[in-house]
């Protein structure tokens, strides 16, 4: 683990009201980040709604947004009868096809220079799911500044989609521009680079499947455009055994050091309650097992970023607080903003602590490049 400078909770689910009064807030969590032109820094959070319990037992409820410009919340059900199981977290039809119980929406929180000062929350939500993107929910925003513009990708959730990455452009970060699709399903975790390299945009990338002849890893795509993306190579990260065994994914946007491109990714380790490690996989620890989301470091050429120069053996930070060890998820801290400090030594980590708040974390960037080692 790393020394933190200081840190602390910036957002709880109390701070934020709901888009309905059928639904509560459950999570505040993995949000972009970004500095603006006057110093203060931007959060797009995470806002995962639930709907509150109803009293008909018959019925399975799953929210959805309508709408082309904006979201209007429609409740669905489904008779009991239709439902294979069901769970806190979704419905799972007979024919294997599933609904979720929540959705998630984005809303923007301005921070003072410190980036430790809320200044304002939006009363309403910031960005949320179309029906022609993310009606089941948008989710774990990453803010890149590209030049003059904000570039923001983004979970989009939909019933033919299911989970892809879409990505939108903005030039003041309030007013976002749609742009589509740029990773179908399933894929998460993009990050785009914040310059251009070689002539060509870049992103890290975490496509999923069932089959399986390696370890987890992630991608690595350019694209002359932003919006056609390809050759696209895997990168191997996890160890045997070690923390990021049973799943990875980038964490902030990369920043540029003096040593090279330098990313803040999550690893993922299966436990059963003896603290021992599982071979099988899993997303989520049920009964016996239980999942850790943990954070590290790893460092790519400045001009060849498909190559990895060092990661760090361990992970600089793990679960220790109490919001990070119990919350919608235990065990999970997830990084997913990363903001130079005004002292231009050290970097301000935005979390998702829990699946539930969010949290912020200063730590000297000569500490994370310190604990590196060449691969």
């Amino acid at each position: 683990m790393i020394k933190v400078k200081k840190e602390c909770v910036l957002i709880k689910p109390k701070d934020v009201k709901s888009t309905s009064k059928k639904l509560e807030v459950v999570g505040t969590f993995n949000p972009g980040a970004t500095r603006v032109s006057n110093g203060d820094i931007v959060l797009y959070v995470r806002v995962a709604e639930k709907i509150i319990k109803n009293e008909d037992e018959n019925y399975c409820y799953s929210p959805r947004c309508e709408g082309k410009n904006k979201c209007e919340i429609k409740i669905d059900k489904f008779e009991k009868k239709d439902v294979m199981s069901n769970s806190y977290f979704d419905c799972i039809f007979k024919d294997g096809t599933k609904r979720l119980t929540f959705i998630s929406h984005l809303r923007r929180v301005i921070l003072d220079r410190t980036g430790f000062k809320v200044k304002s929350i939006d009363s309403n939500p910031s960005f949320q799911g179309l029906s022609h993107d993310g009606e089941y929910g948008v989710e774990d925003p990453r803010i890149t500044k590209i030049g003059s513009k904000y570039y923001m990708t983004y979970v989009s959730l939909s019933k033919l989609g299911n989970i892809s990455t879409n990505y939108a452009v903005s030039d003041d970060c309030k007013n976002w521009e749609r742009r589509g699709t740029i990773f179908s399903e399933q894929n998460k975790d993009c990050v785009l680079f914040p310059e251009k390299i070689n002539k060509k945009y870049y992103c890290f990338n975490r496509p999923e499947g069932n089959f399986e002849f390696s370890l987890p890893h992630i991608w690595l795509s350019d694209s002359p455009d932003l919006n056609h993306w390809g050759n696209s190579k895997p990168l191997a990260l996890s160890k045997k055994g070690k923390w990021d065994y049973s799943r990875i994914g980038a964490g902030p946007p990369p920043i540029k050091t003096d040593n090279g491109w330098l990313l803040i990714y999550h690893g993922v380790i299966e436990r059963n309650k003896k603290g021992t490690i599982n071979s099988i996989r899993t997303i989520f620890g049920m009964g016996e097992k239980f999942s850790v989301y943990s954070a590290g470091a790893a460092l790519f050429d400045l001009k060849n970023p498909k190559k990895l120069l060092a990661k760090t053996p361990s992970p600089l930070i793990v679960p220790t607080q109490e919001y990070e060890k119990k919350g919608f998820v235990d065990n999970v801290v997830f990084p997913t903003g990363m903001v130079l400090d005004e002292n231009k030594k050290d970097v301000l980590i935005y979390s998702g602590g829990g699946d539930f708040v969010v949290s912020v974390k200063k730590i000297a960037l000569k500490d994370i490049i310190g604990s590196l080692k060449e691969i």
